[in-house]
């Protein structure tokens, strides 16, 4: 089932990030790092932030948290960021990113294209993506908590922009 988060999911939130970042980034971003981020960018007020400011799905089993996807609302060039989503590894390969995805999707039909970033050796979230049928528009180095990475820039276009 996907549904919308509430404030009852907060710390479901913070453990699916926690454990997928862990398992996603394991031999790509130093542990220490990936704490700061987890801690600061998913704490309850933060989460509280994003439930106020973007749509969070949330994708259960049997009542159970196992992914989420955040997302901003359509800006005024039409235009969306998937800014996370995180599927708990155990849960992973089972259709339930798709079903986020296609929610996301669903509530975004006004809006001409979605953005993602992702690293870009994390392997199997580009294969999603790519899947999903997002284009990869650039790669580039950027720092991220004080640690260099290699960010892939996505899109996937929801609606042909009008030409007036």
């Amino acid at each position: 089932m996907i549904r919308l988060m509430t404030t009852r999911d907060c710390v479901h939130v913070q453990q699916i990030a926690r454990k997928t970042w862990s398992t996603t980034y394991q031999d790509i971003i130093p542990d220490e790092i990936q704490k700061q981020f987890i801690d600061r960018f998913y704490s309850h007020a933060m989460m509280e932030k994003r439930m106020e400011k973007t749509n969070v799905l949330i994708a259960e089993v049997r009542g159970l948290p196992i992914g989420f996807a955040n997302f901003t609302r359509k800006d005024e060039d039409g235009d969306s960021e998937l800014t996370a989503m995180y599927i708990l590894p155990e849960y992973q390969q089972a259709g339930y990113g798709e079903q986020l995805f296609k929610s996301t999707l669903s509530m975004l039909q006004d809006a001409q294209q979605l953005f993602v970033y992702v690293d870009a050796r994390n392997t199997i979230g580009r294969a999603f993506y790519e899947k999903q049928g997002f284009e990869l528009l650039d790669v580039f180095e950027e720092d991220f908590q004080g640690h260099p990475v290699l960010t892939a820039q996505y899109v996937y276009y929801i609606q042909a922009p009008v030409l007036v």
